[in-house]
């Protein structure tokens, strides 16, 4: 036997990491606890759920066809153990595990999942924030559906999503879709709570229900943070029970008169410091005592001073707009011949639709004839301006309205409820993150809604994986009071785990005459490892 052919090199890169949380939160365990072992197979369900997240986390774009290729020059009995080979690794092999976790129930899965979570590793749960997105799929999926059945059923329900055109976060209404519900904790965006839902599914329809099915599966006392969606008489009396904080829309007639007639208080010298501390100082607010839905809650009337600035300047340039726009009207309806002079009020009434900010006026409507000596009516008119729009627009600007439950003995700090609710980015950035066009299911592939929902449900570990190896790295540099060096060469205590696993790129395990070892570890990169948990 040659020398070469005593050397085996395979590719471990950050994929080490990856398998290291997995096993960290104990993901396989609790997969083949749900699903069960059967001995004939050569690869159990959840080591199969391991190198999808593997996979998913590789931001690589493979699709599922593809998926046993990933693994060609990877160390796979290194990740996934001993005796494991790519070609197990097949197609068939995953739909039927992605079949079975349907089947079992995607949701009980996940609960199991995060409360191992909890359990293992101390996070705050003050805070959990829902939001919700949706993903466009190609694709036709006929499904006929029950619309009466749809509506009587409870929010985790047992038929498969139905896919359909709705509105589209991603910008895409010509395509069919699926609606992602997601709650994340504030404290590292750990994903809490993920449910799929139908293509035309509406926010303030669902809401309050996935709060409500949320605190029937994780059993702790959060304070829910949400957005407008959810606010409507009917979700409050649903949540009742639970703490809350979150938008009041604009179209409620007691915010608009508050935002109308209400003066924010000035700050007084001593809270400047305290508030500038807290990154508030472009913030001021009032509170008032509101009862709205039969619920007693605190309103935050909040002033943004760069919101105001913005909304101002959004405010001249719509004026600007429609003064040109008014403008080619008046030109328009005064060089327009009419034969009645009903006709000529339809055609201003018409015109005075499209502005919101201008009018355009008559001023006088003119009996006249036409070359042909017929009778006919022009208008003379003028653009005014729309002062009391114009006035309440501007006393809108920068301003908006926040409002909890959580009234007298459980009061809140105003800054505290401000300071909360900015931090909703945390089921934004969750988002962004599955939204990836790196990310593995950028592109859906699977062509039955029940895959699709297995999918989504697959690429939320992944982020849940993914920003748990994240908070814990930073909390570790917090307390050592160490910095690694980011993209920009810069020292950072809150790298992104994408830069850390861009850092272990060329890392690589290597069989020699026999013996296994893992080489360029340099003192960097085993500094990392110290910070990560334990599995890593």
């Amino acid at each position: 036997m040659s020398y070469l052919e005593e050397i085996q090199v395979k590719n471990l890169d950050h994929l080490g990491i990856v398998a290291g949380l997995i096993d960290e939160i104990g993901i396989v365990k609790i997969i083949n606890n749900k699903l069960g072992i059967d001995v004939r197979e050569k690869i159990s369900a959840g080591t199969v759920v391991k190198s999808i997240l593997i996979n998913g986390l590789g931001f690589v774009s493979r699709p599922l066809y593809l998926f046993s290729q990933f693994f060609q020059d990877k160390a796979i009995e290194k990740l996934l153990g001993e005796r494991i080979k790519p070609d197990y690794l097949n197609d068939d092999k995953i739909g039927r595990v992605m079949d079975e976790l349907y089947k079992y129930g995607l949701n009980d899965i996940f609960i199991e999942v995060v409360l191992e979570v909890i359990k293992k590793i101390k996070i705050d749960l003050k805070y959990s924030h829902l939001d919700s997105t949706s993903f466009h799929l190609d694709g036709e999926y006929k499904r006929e559906e029950d619309k009466e059945k749809q509506e009587e059923e409870k929010i985790i329900k047992e038929r498969p999503i139905f896919i359909k055109k709705g509105y589209s976060r991603d910008h895409r209404p010509d395509l069919k879709q699926c609606v992602l519900d997601l709650i994340t904790s504030q404290d590292g965006d750990i994903p809490l709570f993920v449910r799929v839902g139908d293509g035309n599914e509406s926010d303030k329809a669902v809401f309050g229900k996935v709060l409500v099915e949320f605190k029937k599966q994780i059993k702790f006392d959060s304070i829910m943070v949400c957005d407008s969606a959810l606010y409507g008489q009917e979700n409050l009396q649903l949540i009742q029970h639970l703490k809350w904080i979150t938008r009041v829309p604009m179209t409620i007639k007691k915010a608009k008169e508050l935002v109308q007639n209400i003066e924010v208080e000035e700050v007084k010298d001593e809270d400047k410091e305290k508030r500038s501390d807290l990154n508030l100082e472009s913030y001021t607010w009032k509170e008032e005592i509101v009862t709205y839905g039969g619920i007693k809650q605190t309103w935050l009337i909040v002033l943004s001073e760069k919101r105001q600035k913005s909304d101002l300047e959004k405010l001249e340039k719509q004026l600007s707009q429609e003064e040109k726009k008014s403008q080619k009207f008046l030109k328009e309806i005064q060089s327009e011949e009419f034969e009645h002079p009903q006709a000529a009020r339809y055609k201003l009434k018409a015109i005075n639709k499209k502005l919101r900010l201008l009018e355009i006026k008559e001023v006088e409507l003119i009996e006249t004839y036409s070359k042909k000596k017929e009778k006919i009516y022009k208008m003379i008119s003028l653009i005014i301006k729309k002062d009391e729009e114009i006035s309440r627009k501007t006393k809108e600007a920068g301003k908006f309205i926040l409002a909890t439950n959580l009234v007298e003995e459980n009061k809140l700090e105003a800054s505290e409820i401000l300071i909360t609710y900015k931090n909703q980015q945390s089921t934004e950035r969750g988002f962004r993150f599955l939204k990836d066009p790196l990310f593995f299911t950028d592109s859906f592939f699977v062509k039955k809604p029940e895959r699709i929902e297995t999918m989504l449900f697959l690429m939320s570990l992944c982020l849940l994986i993914y920003n748990l190896g994240q908070r814990e790295l930073r909390n570790c540099l917090k307390r050592v009071k160490k910095g690694i060096n980011n993209q920009v060469g810069k020292v950072t205590l809150r790298p992104t785990l994408r830069w850390i696993f861009q850092c272990f790129q060329g890392i690589h395990y290597v069989i020699l005459n026999g013996v296994k070892q893992i080489v360029n570890l340099t003192e960097e990169r085993r500094f990392i490892l110290s910070l990560l948990p334990a599995s890593c």
